[in-house]
């Protein structure tokens, strides 16, 4: 009976904490002049999303338009008090001009144990913190410039070439069979290209998932990205909502076998390249100039970096910046890693929506075919599509931003306050905003809003035409981010959009099949981006 009575006030003294662990923030804003949404125990403000009554744009959308007429509002992830911020101009005042308050990303935990500085996500790009962040940033801001991606450019084309004469001889093989045309899920496709481009640009690996469909490249980045596993939904989930329990339990977000595929495979080709004395334009030999100091900005990439694309994001200040801190080569294959990581899926479902919405909007394929076939039929005999040339194509980049605007695959921004600041929209709302505080902006509300892109649910280039794109108001267009900590590949994301758009297109039509979802649903989930009935499409050779 006694032990009966102990055993029930253990239990009942573990529930009293928990729950004053999940709801002791949960009056964070009572004291702030703004409007906040009402938490529920345990999910706070994501209950919605935790039990999958949403979708990951739903949810993002409904923060957004929880307070229509607050330039910045509370909410709460799981147990942590967090500020939306709506406003176009304190976007730009945040992420820009009081970056300095605002460097970090949601904490990590990586300056609280020393013991997990081996793994892989902590050491990326994404996770470096403070100063560490601003040298990393400088270190690699040159190997993302124009100038670097003209030379990876033919990599990058003869995968698009590569994957247009598979598609062609497995098309040719359907007509046979009795076909219209060749049917295919995208996003499986397109993860296949995004794979065989990382392996040679990123890896300097010739790899070609087509035709040997299982390997060991593409079967790691299955293995991470696969979101049906439970142990991997849990770490998606553990790394998203509680970072820093994460990190001091000492949990890899990769497994043993993932983490030594990658050191193994970058550091072996490293070394490799160094004794031989090989060069190839990749990411493998910039991160080699890296470790010697040699990678820098040059005057020349300053100049030619303003026509690559409307949703091309400047590099700051902070990125040009000098410094000589020297990289381990763990720190190094940590920025490899999450290049492959980030490229993987993003470029992928971008991919695979744009193919989508030009599938069922034929006039706007048309004008796009009209256009990539004029310029193909204006390079000279023997010449190729060249870096500059795809560059000037403006139908083309107008149909990739406004693919970015209607499916940004980063659907919301997060900083960290690392210093306490004082917040002033100018409209009459102050208040101290204290170090520690998270801001989450929410690049999928901003690009819905009616107020900056009416019609918001269709699918228009014209909103990026020449006369257009000069009245989108700055800091409500972010598929790549915002300030100093934005994406620094979005040069190489868009020439690798650019590249499989005009290969397609140029030598197939795209048209919806039986098979195919209209209007596209993603699937209700707290972790996993993906379509209920996958991206199905019917490809139909143009010279058939």
């Amino acid at each position: 009976m006694e032990i009966g009575l102990i055993t029930l006030a253990l239990v009942v003294g573990l529930v009293v904490a928990a729950y004053w662990y999940f709801t002791k923030n949960y009056f964070y804003f009572a004291d702030k002049p703004i409007p906040f949404e009402k938490p529920s125990f345990p999910f706070g403000s994501a209950a919605p999303l935790m039990m999958r009554k949403v979708t990951l744009f739903e949810h993002f959308k409904n923060l957004y338009n929880t307070f229509p007429n607050a330039r910045i509002s509370g909410t709460f992830s799981l147990r942590t008090p967090s500020y939306i911020v709506r406003d176009p101009d304190m976007i730009k005042q945040i992420t820009v001009k009081d970056f300095d308050h605002f460097v970090d990303h949601m904490s990590n935990g990586i300056e609280e144990s020393e013991n997990n500085k081996h793994m892989l996500l902590i050491n990326s790009l994404v996770s470096l913190r403070g100063q560490k962040w601003r040298d990393m940033r400088a270190t690699l801001s040159p190997a993302f410039t124009g100038s670097k991606m003209r030379l990876m450019f033919t990599l990058i084309a003869e995968c698009g070439q590569s994957m247009i004469k598979y598609f062609q001889a497995e098309e040719q093989k359907a007509r046979t069979s009795g076909g219209t045309g060749l049917q295919l899920e995208l996003k499986d496709v397109m993860s296949r290209f995004a794979n065989d481009v990382i392996g040679t640009a990123a890896f300097g690996i010739k790899v070609d998932s087509f035709h040997d469909p299982n390997n060991q490249f593409i079967t790691m980045a299955r293995s991470i990205t696969n979101q049906e596993s439970l142990v991997r939904a849990l770490k998606m989930i553990g790394f998203t909502f509680m970072p820093k329990l994460m990190v001091r339990l000492n949990i890899d977000f990769l497994a043993p076998e993932e983490d030594s595929f990658f050191r193994d495979t970058i550091l072996e080709t490293m070394r490799t390249r160094q004794e031989k004395g090989i060069f190839r334009p990749d990411m493998i030999e910039l991160l080699m100039q890296a470790k010697k100091g040699s990678l820098k900005h040059q005057q020349a990439d300053e100049q030619k970096e303003q026509a690559e694309g409307f949703a091309t994001v400047e590099e700051s200040k902070v990125g040009r910046r000098s410094h000589d801190r020297v990289w381990t080569d763990s720190e190094l294959v940590a920025q490899a890693f999450i290049f492959f990581f980030a490229g993987y899926e993003t470029i992928s479902w971008t991919l695979s929506f744009a193919l989508y919405e030009l599938a069922i909007a034929e006039d706007i394929q048309k004008r796009l075919y009209e256009e990539l076939y004029e310029t193909e039929q204006a390079l000279e005999s023997g010449q190729s599509l060249s870096y500059e040339k795809l560059q000037s194509l403006p139908y083309l980049d107008m149909v990739v931003s406004e693919t970015l605007r209607k499916w940004p695959i980063g659907t919301l921004l997060n900083r960290e306050c690392v210093r306490e600041y004082q917040y002033d929209d100018g409209h009459g709302v102050k208040f101290t905003m204290e170090k520690g505080a998270l801001v989450f902006i929410s690049i999928i509300g901003m690009h819905y809003d009616p107020k900056y892109f009416a019609d918001p649910e269709r699918f228009d280039p014209e909103r990026f035409n020449e006369e257009n794109r000069k009245k989108i108001q700055s800091g409500t267009y972010l598929p790549f981010g915002a300030g100093p900590r934005n994406c620094i590949g979005s040069r190489f994301a868009l020439m690798e959009a650019k590249v499989v758009l005009y290969y397609l297109l140029l030598h197939f039509r795209v048209l919806p099949c039986a098979k195919t979802q209209i209007p596209l649903k993603l699937k209700k989930s707290s972790t996993q981006f993906a379509t209920e009935q996958g991206v199905w499409l019917e490809f139909q050779s143009r010279t058939s």
